[in-house]
């Protein structure tokens, strides 16, 4: 099979991965053999590639937005899904089930957490193996490269926006309108939210008003009212202070990203008074991930994708770090 292999972390500029052509794995028990039909490009993957993220597996697969069709289930594997079957493997690959943070249904917060992509191979390749037990049936009504943004942008959205803590039509804020914004931007306006988005392509811009946004504006502009709560996507610590300064009393500020640059200095009379507050985002359980993809199935959602064939996954991750493209770029081993 082919694969994509992070032969030397660094800028996407200078080839930091490398197309091999090796074996496709064997899945053991408890695991499940794919055919990718598609993955998603996140944001993530390019952390991963660029060695924002530490190194965790040498020359790993990355991608973990993966849509595939089983072709093998591992003997002695006990699982609902069956061969030929479309499924969706995310972020989260592994946790062991048994500590504190497990314990109380906070397995995003396990201390052995293990990832697709990052710990194990992931899904820039032709086969992929991964856990049944983490492994997501998926909505109905999407091509596999529709959902492929669902597997991360998505999920990690929706924990995102419930991390929000944003009142029943309330006033929410976007900053950065890439492939997770503009899926949650959808949940919200369906749960009545005002939207108001921030970012400084002006193509992500257009795409925001057409799904429904009250407003877009740069990514460091005031929006027009105070915001009961928002969400920075984009990984840049400077935006934290303007994000605060536009919140409202009480206000709850999201962090959806796994990696950000650092945050300037907060003034507290300026950001952090009158009972603002931040929550950080790590992950997602896959009680989030369920409850996400219902979502999907019951309402349908606009998902803007931008198609690289597998053998283009450099191309691809240097379009999303330099913003060519509004939504989500998917690979494609075998287009339609």
């Amino acid at each position: 099979m082919r694969a994509w292999r992070v032969t030397s972390p660094g800028p996407v500029e200078d080839s930091p991965i490398e197309l091999v052509i090796e074996p496709q794995p064997t899945p053991a028990t408890g695991e499940l053999l794919l055919a990718v039909e598609a993955c998603g490009v996140c944001r993530t993957d390019l952390h991963v590639t660029e060695g924002d993220l530490p190194v965790h597996r040498p020359g790993v697969v990355p991608g973990h937005e993966i849509v595939g069709r089983v072709v093998e289930i591992a003997t002695g594997t006990t699982t609902d899904f069956q061969v030929g079957e479309l499924v969706g493997v995310p972020w989260l690959r592994q946790t062991c089930g048994s500590c504190v943070y497990c314990r109380r249904g906070s397995e995003n917060l396990c201390l052995s957490s293990l990832y697709t992509g990052w710990d194990h191979d992931g899904g820039y390749a032709d086969f992929v193996v991964a856990p049944a037990d983490y492994a997501l049936a998926l909505p109905t009504g999407y091509t596999p490269t529709e959902l492929a943004p669902l597997l991360c942008a998505g999920i990690i959205g929706y924990r995102a926006l419930k991390r929000a803590e944003l009142p029943s039509g309330g006033r929410l804020g976007l900053y950065g309108f890439g492939g997770s914004a503009h899926l949650v931007a959808q949940v919200a306006l369906h749960q009545g939210a005002t939207l108001h988005v921030m970012t400084r392509d002006e193509k992500a811009r257009d795409l925001a008003l057409e799904l429904g946004a009250s407003s877009a504006q740069d990514t460091y502009d005031s929006p027009p009212e105070a915001l009961d709560a928002a969400i920075v996507f984009a990984p840049v610590g400077d935006i934290v202070p303007t994000a605060l300064e536009a919140l409202d009393r009480g206000g709850t500020l999201s962090l959806a990203g796994i990696h950000m640059s650092d945050t300037p200095p907060l003034d507290y009379q300026r950001h952090l008074f009158h009972e603002k507050q931040i929550h950080s985002v790590e992950a997602n359980t896959r009680s989030d991930a369920r409850e996400f993809l219902r979502f999907a199935d019951q309402h349908r959602l606009h998902i803007e994708t931008t198609e690289y064939p597998l053998t283009e996954a450099h191309t691809a991750l240097r379009d999303l770090k330099a913003g060519h493209f509004a939504g989500a770029a998917v690979l494609r081993p075998k287009p339609d």
